[in-house]
C-alpha cells in the first residue's frame, strides 16, 4: 500500500521547531522523532516552503550562484540528491541509461532493473514444495489384465501452446484458443490411445511449450517479446492440470506403467516446474506412474536395449543434440543398440540420422499465430505414437492430424457411459 503523504500541519511543526531550535537533533528530541523521521519530514516541510528561502535549505543543495551587486549573491537551490541506490531484493541490473554535457561528462543516469529470473524459479521451486505437503493424491487404478511386456508406447507431442490466441481469417492455418486447444489434445489422445497396441509402457512425452507463457504477462520470459495471448494465466493454469490429469488416466486404463516427461522449453519454463512437480506429489501413491522431476533441459529414458532422448530443441537442435545426449547419459548409452533422440520448438517435422543415433523433430497440433504465419514459418499439424520394441527398436508408428481426430475425445465419453448404462 503507497504511503499517505506528509500533512502540512505536521510538516510545519517540523519547521517551527527547527527554525526554533536551531538543530535537528534537538527538534527531534523535543517531537520525539527519529532523527531519520525528522529529517524527512524537514526535507518535505522545505519543498513546500514551509522554511522560508534563506540557503542553504535541509534537503536542497546549491545548484548556481549570480553576483547580484557588491555586497549581495543570487543563489538557486535545486533538490538534493536522495540516498545511495540500493538494489531491491530479488532484481537484477537491466541496463544503465545516462544524460551527458557535450563533453561527455554525466550528469544524470538511470538504472533499470528486472526481475531476477534464478530468484525466481527458486522460489516456484520452495513454493512447490511447501504445497506438495498437503496436495491430494490419485488412487490408484485396476491395472489391464492383458499387454504386451516388450512394447513401448511414446506418446509424443510439442509446443502444445495453451493460451496461444490465432485468427484464421489472418493466418489462413485455422482458428486457436484455449478451449480449442483443450479440445484438441484430448481429441488426440483418445485417438491416439484407441490405435496403440497394448504395449506394457506408456511414455507421455510432452516436449515443451505446453502454455504459451508463463506468468501474467502475454511475452516470453527470456526475451519479452509480445505473445497473442487468449486468455488470463490462471485459466491457463487449470486447463494444463485438467488435461495432463484426464490423459494420465487413460493412459493407465490402456497401460501397465506410464512415465511422464515434460520437458523445459522457452516459452513456460517456470511452468513446466509446477507442473510436474505437481503430478508427482499427487501420483505419488500410483505405482504404476513415474514423472521425472529432474530440473535439467535433457531427459533419457531407457527401455531394454533402447534409449529415448528428450529436449525441447530450444538450446540444441537436430545437428547438434545428438553428442550433448550421449555425454550427459553415457553409461545408458553404452548400455543400448538403439538410440532415439526427441525434439520440438520449430513447429515442424525434420528425421536426421547421425553416427549416434536418430534425432527426430516433432510437428505441432497447434495452429500458428500472426507472428508465425506472418513471418514464413509455416508447417503441417499433427502428432505422433511411436512404438518401439526393446529388442528391436521403433517397430511403428500413427500420425494424426487434427482433421483426423476432431470430436474422439467427446465419442469415447459417450460409448463408455452407453456400456456402463447397459
Amino acid at each position: 500500500m503507497p504511503t499517505r503523504p506528509l500533512s502540512d500541519e505536521l510538516a510545519k511543526e517540523a519547521a517551527d521547531a527547527y527554525v526554533n531550535l536551531g538543530s535537528q537533533t534537538a527538534a527531534a528530541t523535543l517531537l520525539h522523532l527519529s532523527r531519520t523521521t525528522f529529517q524527512s519530514r524537514l526535507k518535505v516541510a522545505a519543498e513546500r516552503g514551509l522554511l522560508g528561502t534563506k540557503p542553504v535549505l535541509p534537503g536542497f543543495a546549491i545548484k548556481s550562484v549570480a553576483t547580484k551587486t557588491e555586497d549581495g549573491a543570487w543563489v538557486k537551490q535545486t533538490k538534493a540528491p536522495g540516498e545511495v541506490f540500493e538494489m531491491p531484493a530479488g532484481q537484477v541490473v537491466k541496463g544503465v541509461s545516462a544524460l551527458v554535457d557535450g563533453q561527455g561528462r554525466e550528469i544524470a543516469k538511470w538504472i533499470k532493473t528486472t526481475a531476477d529470473a534464478e530468484q525466481q524459479l527458486a522460489a516456484m521451486h520452495a513454493a512447490v514444495e511447501a504445497f506438495k505437503e498437503d496436495l491430494p493424491r490419485a488412487e490408484p487404478i485396476e491395472a489391464p489384465i492383458y499387454f504386451e511386456d516388450d512394447l513401448l508406447c511414446q506418446y509424443t507431442i510439442t509446443d502444445a501452446h495453451l493460451g496461444a490466441l490465432a485468427w484464421n481469417e489472418e493466418t489462413g492455418a485455422g482458428d486457436y484458443d484455449l478451449s480449442i486447444g483443450e479440445k484438441l489434445v484430448m481429441d488426440w489422445f483418445a485417438s491416439a490411445i484407441a490405435v496403440a497396441p497394448p504395449a506394457k509402457r506408456a511414455v507421455f512425452a510432452q516436449l515443451g511449450d505446453f502454455l504459451h507463457y508463463d506468468s501474467f504477462k502475454s511475452v516470453t520470459p527470456e526475451h519479452g517479446h509480445l505473445l497473442d495471448g487468449d486468455t488470463r494465466y490462471p485459466k491457463m493454469v487449470r486447463a494444463a492440470i485438467r488435461i495432463v490429469r484426464r490423459v494420465i488416466g487413460m493412459l493407465l486404463l490402456k497401460h501397465q506403467q506410464v512415465d511422464v516427461i515434460m520437458a523445459d522449453a522457452n516459452h513456460d519454463p517456470s511452468s513446466e516446474v509446477w507442473l510436474r512437480e505437481m503430478m508427482a506429489a499427487f501420483y505419488e501413491d500410483e505405482p504404476r506412474i513415474r514423472v521425472d522431476t529432474s530440473p535439467g533441459t535433457y531427459s533419457m529414458i531407457e527401455h531394454g536395449a533402447v534409449t529415448l532422448f528428450y529436449h525441447h530443441g530450444h538450446r540444441r537442435g537436430t545437428g547438434n543434440v545428438d553428442s550433448v545426449f550421449v555425454g550427459k547419459f553415457r553409461e545408458a548409452y553404452g548400455r543400448t543398440r538403439f538410440s532415439y533422440a526427441h525434439v520440438g520448438h520449430k513447429h515442424s517435422d525434420e528425421l536426421k540420422t547421425t553416427n549416434l543415433m536418430k534425432v527426430e523433430q516433432h510437428e505441432t497440433l497447434a495452429a500458428p499465430d500472426a507472428y508465425a504465419a506472418n513471418g514464413g514459418w509455416l508447417s503441417g499439424r499433427s502428432a505422433k505414437v511411436i512404438f518401439y520394441h526393446k529388442h528391436a527398436g521403433e517397430v511403428g508408428r500413427s500420425v494424426m492430424t487434427p482433421e483426423m481426430v476432431a470430436g474422439r475425445y467427446a465419442a469415447a465419453n459417450d460409448n463408455v457411459a452407453v456400456r456402463d448404462a447397459a
